[in-house]
C-alpha cells in the first residue's frame, strides 16, 4: 500500500500554509520598556481678559504664538509679547528663553496706534529695547531722568516701535533698533510710531480648547528651552548668570535678551581665561554683534563671578 503523505493545512484567508506563514507573518512587537514621555500642556490666557485655554506642541516662540492665536481665533501678529504669571505689563515677567512647567502665560495683544516727536537733545535716549522673538520690538525700561522719560505720558513700558521715521521696523531684531535709535544725531528731532498693548477691558474670547485644570507635570524646578523644547531642570548659577550678563547688555548696548545671554555664558562657562573666551566669540555667530574688548571682558567676569559662585553668594 502506497505512502500517502498529509496535506498542509491552509489558512482559510490566506492560503498560505501554516509553515509559510510563520515566516512571513511580522513578529509581534515587545511592549517598550520606556516609559512614554507626559505631553507638557501650558495654561494661558489673554492679558486684558479671556477664559483659560490649554495649549501645548510648540517648541519656539512663533509656534508658541500660533497655538496661543489658534486657541483664541485671533491671527498670530496680534500677539505683541507674553508675561508670566501675571498679566500686567511687568518686563520683570517677559517670557524668554524658557518657560517653567508650572508657568501660566499671558498674551498681550496689539492695542492702540500712536506717533510721538522725539527732539534728541542728547546722546542718550535711556531706552533699553528687547523683542519677542518673533519680529516685534519694544521697550523694556525707561531710564528715569531720561529723554524718553520726560514723554512717560506718551510713551511707555511695552510699547512696540512698529516705525522711526518712515522706516518699517516689523522683522527687526532689538540690536538693530536700538543702534539706529543711537545713530540718530543729536540736536534733531525723529518720529516714533508705537503700538501699545491692550491693557484694559475685558474681550469676551472663548478658548476653543478650554478644558478642567490639569495636574502639572512638573516639580516646580523643571524649564523648557524655547530653541530646543527640551525639558530642563532649573539651575540658579545660569539663572544668576543670565541676568548678571543681561544687565550688562543693558549697560552697554541699550539692549535684553535673555537668548544672547545665556548663548553667551554656554559659550564660556567652560572656559579657563578670558582670553579662549574672546577667542570663542571671535569663531561664533556672537562676532557679528561687535563687542569690545573690554566689554567682553566684563562678561567674562560675570561668567566666572557665577561659575564660581561669587553672585550667588551676592544673592543671598
Amino acid at each position: 500500500m502506497p505512502f500517502v503523505s498529509k496535506k498542509k493545512s491552509k489558512d482559510e484567508h490566506t492560503g498560505l500554509t501554516e509553515s509559510t506563514m510563520s515566516k512571513t507573518s511580522p513578529e509581534k512587537k515587545k511592549p517598550s520598556d520606556e516609559p512614554s514621555k507626559p505631553k507638557l500642556v501650558f495654561h494661558c490666557q489673554l492679558a486684558h481678559g479671556s477664559p483659560t485655554g490649554l495649549i501645548s506642541g510648540f517648541s519656539n516662540v512663533k509656534e508658541l504664538y500660533s497655538k496661543i492665536a489658534e486657541c483664541y481665533d485671533i491671527q498670530a501678529n496680534e500677539i505683541l509679547f507674553c508675561t508670566l504669571n501675571t498679566h500686567k505689563v511687568d518686563m520683570n515677567k517677559l517670557l524668554g528663553g524658557q518657560i517653567g512647567l508650572e508657568d501660566f502665560i499671558f498674551a498681550h495683544l496689539k492695542g492702540s496706534v500712536k506717533t510721538i516727536e522725539v527732539f534728541k537733545s542728547e546722546a542718550a535716549l535711556g531706552l533699553t529695547i528687547t523683542d519677542n522673538g518673533a519680529g516685534y520690538a519694544f521697550i523694556k525700561r525707561i531710564k528715569e531722568g531720561s529723554i524718553i522719560d520726560k514723554l512717560s505720558d506718551q510713551i511707555r513700558v511695552g510699547d512696540h516701535i512698529e516705525k522711526i521715521n518712515d522706516q518699517d521696523l516689523i522683522g527687526s531684531r532689538h540690536f538693530e533698533v536700538a543702534k539706529m535709535l543711537k545713530d540718530i544725531p543729536v540736536g534733531s528731532t525723529f518720529t516714533l510710531k508705537l503700538v501699545e498693548p491692550t491693557r484694559e477691558g475685558f474681550l469676551n474670547i472663548g478658548a476653543r480648547n478650554s478644558k478642567q485644570v490639569q495636574k502639572s507635570v512638573s516639580n516646580g524646578k523643571q524649564t523648557m528651552r524655547m530653541k530646543s523644547g527640551k525639558v530642563e531642570e532649573r539651575d540658579e548659577f545660569v539663572d544668576l548668570a543670565v541676568a548678571k550678563i543681561n544687565s550688562l547688555l543693558e549697560t552697554f548696548m541699550g539692549i535684553h535678551d535673555s537668548d544672547l545671554a545665556q548663548t553667551i555664558w554656554e559659550l564660556g562657562r567652560d572656559y579657563k581665561n578670558p582670553h579662549e573666551f574672546i577667542e570663542a566669540i571671535s569663531k561664533s555667530e556672537i562676532c557679528d554683534f561687535g563687542f569690545s574688548e573690554d566689554f567682553v571682558f566684563d562678561l567674562w567676569g560675570a561668567i566666572s563671578d557665577a561659575r564660581d559662585g561669587r553672585l550667588r553668594a551676592l544673592a543671598q
